[in-house]
């Protein structure tokens, strides 16, 4: 009788999985799906902790790949999502790809973006435009160095999150333990809603928590899904997980934290819709568990995809309208998906294809076809849709048109990263930007032949268009070229992309470091600049406090303006900001900039006759030397 059953089982699933594709692939053709039924959703993590071969497990299970292939996989073939030579040779991620399936009559935009720092603007813009993130740790390294860095950019963007726990099949895996580590490293208010069964080489299946059932995942590639009752060793864990997951949900949701004070037990409906109004609240984090190379719990990860993140409709997106006088309004969104509301959209990444520039776009309100005129906001430049595509890796499909709150991308638009589309130029609307980091190294750089100057200009426009982090200028100073970027590997890529698609090779210098000078304490300053040489001289005094800025503000410089009174005339503190920031370009003990700091003005002096400009940008210079000479004097 279990055969039959099984056989069944593994049936009804391949079936579903075809007719899933079918049904989708007919979609794009028919026409628009309503905002329930659409997720788009960004795959972040540290690198080396299974982001790729998750997405290569989620398309499989959701019918838009026939066959799974690995990272630097014995077959040569490599990941679907890791579509450039660099990457397959490399075994890492380089660009972000935007891919899409369909799992229970959902359509779910997903893009997988790169684990390593260098590419770090990969993942800043993929989550600029996303709804909700899933953010992959390793089961044995658990909270890393970059788990940190995306965790700022889903704050940044007001990203509803889910954790998956990969990796539990490796030596020393052990889930709790990194389930500690998101609560007290990253503050996450965080639950299991799935237990192992077993962990390293016995690891055979998960706990379905709020069902309280075990998961299997049999057939050669995990594809049946078994559910049955819980080993007997695991049912009192089991229990009191569930009751964990009640309390933290209910320290995020209204609803069930009355509830729990009334010591009133939720239904399982009841608390799903808790963990999801939660989650949209960015006040609990769901927690699955599994092993994607070992095709274990991939498929309740996406149950949970469909269950707790928002769709389109649920997030909050806001246009910016300029004003007279320099002034800006911000107008909400409306998510609807049809032609009633006017279009607008975003570019959120370029890329060069054997068509031309190919520019990712999401919609956030209205619709646009093939053949439709278009606006760039920032210039005014009119473009007509020639072709609209929807992205599967490298590979692309076809559609005649896009509606709010899908992903697409166009061709023939000639735009930088961060601008905007509308329909009317009248509207003066364009989208929220997309932050984009300093670099922080520079190398020198110069082609090894002459001759390829030409196809070495090329290549640098493209990149430095298609990436913000990137780049190219003369240093007058040393009399040489330099590029900077977010690190060495960054770098040295974009050489040796130069050398493989423009047959430019190049030879890359020792890398330089953007460092930075700051605070560590707070530090007084009470300066006053005073010149006289006959005639009218120069008076200027400045009082008040130079502090720190927190982390997340390190790469950022402060002007305060704190005074009241006539100690200083209003028309001479714009020039005490000025001397504030050029001593900041220029720096006080290494000669590099500084950064991190925050110059509160609260008060000082003039002279009726011998204060001016000048006295006053000398003055803040002065404050910050004694201010910073103090400080060192101190320690």
């Amino acid at each position: 009788m279990f055969s039959v059953g099984h056989h069944l089982t593994r049936t009804c699933i391949i079936a579903n999985r075809l007719l899933g594709r079918r049904s989708f692939a007919s979609t794009l053709s028919t026409g628009t799906r309503p905002l329930e039924e659409i997720r788009n959703i960004g795959i972040s993590a540290h690198i080396d902790s299974g982001k790729t071969t998750l997405t290569e497990r989620v398309l499989y299970y959701g019918g838009k790949i026939d066959q799974m292939h690995e990272v630097r996989g014995k077959d040569k073939v490599g990941a679907t999502m890791d579509s450039m030579e660099l990457e397959r040779q490399r075994g890492i991620t380089i660009q972000s790809a935007a891919t899409y399936i369909d799992w229970n009559n959902t359509n779910i935009n997903i893009i997988d973006t790169p684990g390593h720092v260098d590419f770090t603007v990969e993942v800043e813009r993929a989550l600029r435009v996303l709804d909700a993130a899933v953010l992959v740790l390793c089961g044995v390294g658990g909270v890393q160095s970059q788990t940190y860095t995306v965790t700022r950019q889903m704050k940044r963007y007001n990203v509803p999150v889910m954790a998956f726990i990969n990796k539990l099949d490796r030596q020393g895996a052990n889930h709790i333990k990194v389930l500690n580590q998101m609560r007290q490293r990253l503050n996450f208010n965080a639950a299991l809603l799935n237990l192992p069964i077993g962990l390293e080489n016995d690891l055979s299946g998960i706990i379905d928590i709020i069902n309280q059932q075990a998961v299997f995942f049999d057939g050669k590639n995990g594809e049946i899904i078994r559910r049955t009752d819980i080993p007997p060793e695991f049912k009192e864990v089991a229990e009191e997980k569930k009751i964990e997951l009640i309390e933290c949900v209910s320290n995020g949701d209204e609803l069930l934290g009355e509830m729990f004070l009334e010591e009133k037990t939720p239904t399982t409906d009841q608390l799903v819709q808790g963990i999801r109004r939660a989650t949209l609240a960015r006040k609990f984090i769901p927690v699955y568990v599994g092993s994607a190379l070992k095709n274990k719990g991939v498929q309740p990860l996406l149950d949970g995809v469909v269950s707790y993140l928002p769709h389109p409709g649920e997030v909050e997106n806001w246009a910016i309208r300029q004003l007279p006088e320099g002034k800006e309004e911000k107008v909400l969104m409306n998510p609807e998906r049809s032609n009633k509301h006017p279009f607008i959209s975003l570019a959120f990444k370029l890329e060069a294809s054997r068509f031309g520039q190919l520019t990712y776009l999401r919609t956030y309100q209205g619709m646009t076809k093939k053949g439709d005129v278009v606006y760039n906001t920032r210039t005014g430049k009119k473009i007509k849709i020639s072709r609209l595509v929807r992205m599967h890796a490298n590979q692309m499909q076809e559609i005649t048109e896009t509606y709010a709150g899908d992903i697409a991308a166009f061709f023939g638009i000639d735009c930088a990263t961060g601008e905007s589309f509308v329909a009317d130029k009248d509207l003066n609307l364009s989208m929220e930007s997309i932050y984009v980091p300093d670099p922080v190294i520079s190398m020198s750089i110069k082609t090894q032949d002459k001759n390829s100057n030409e196809n070495f200009s090329k290549a640098v426009t493209r990149f430095q268009k298609e990436d913000p982090t990137f780049h190219c200028f003369y240093d007058n100073d040393n009399k040489e070229m330099l590029v900077s970027g977010m690190g060495e590997l960054h770098l040295e890529i974009y050489g040796q992309r130069m050398e493989r698609e423009y047959n430019c090779p190049v030879i890359l210098g020792k890398p330089k470091v953007a460092f930075r000078e700051s605070l560590v304490e707070p530090c007084e300053f009470d300066f006053l600049h005073k010149k006289q040489h006959g005639g009218a001289g120069q008076f200027g005094r400045v009082k008040g406090i130079l502090e720190p800025l927190p982390h997340d503000q390190n790469n950022q410089v402060i002007f305060s303006d704190e005074t009241y009174g006539p100690d200083v005339p209003k028309q001479f503190v714009p020039y005490i900001e000025k001397g504030f920031r050029q001593m900041c370009a220029k720096g006080f003990l290494t000669g590099h900039k500084i950064a991190g700091v925050k110059f509160r003005l609260i008060g000082g002096a003039h002279h009726c006759v011998d204060s001016n400009e000048i006295s006053f940008i000398l003055a803040a210079q002065g404050a910050i030397k004694q201010g910073i000479y103090f400080l060192l004097k101190g320690s």
